[in-house]
């Protein structure tokens, strides 16, 4: 059985800048693609954000925010559809519209 070691044993020949291409390359790799919502699904959470900012309901919001998805609970502050944004009252920065992927009545 041979032991490989994966890139390790080529590291000692590579040079400082390709090592650099090659995190870069491997975060590039991680990074994942936003979802596309349809109408449907934004009429829904359209419809959720102004049921929880009128009876002032606790909700949990998945977004998606560099790159990444992230999920937040808290009770909806304000709803701004002028501005295209929402505010939590457990997160100190805004949440743009654009960028909710899913939201639920807790």
């Amino acid at each position: 059985m041979v032991n490989d070691r994966g890139t390790r044993k080529w590291t000692s020949m590579m040079l400082p800048e390709h090592n650099q291409m090659l995190e870069a390359l491997w975060k590039e790799d991680e990074k994942k693609i936003k979802p596309i919502l349809d109408e449907q699904q934004k009429i829904e959470i359209d419809r959720i954000l102004q049921l929880a900012l009128m009876d002032g309901l606790t909700v949990e919001i998945t977004y998606f925010m560099d790159h990444n998805y992230h999920t937040i609970k808290g009770k909806l502050l304000r709803f701004d559809p002028l501005k295209n944004d929402l505010k939590l009252d457990s997160e100190e920065n805004d949440i743009y519209l654009h960028d909710i992927i899913n939201i639920t009545i807790l």
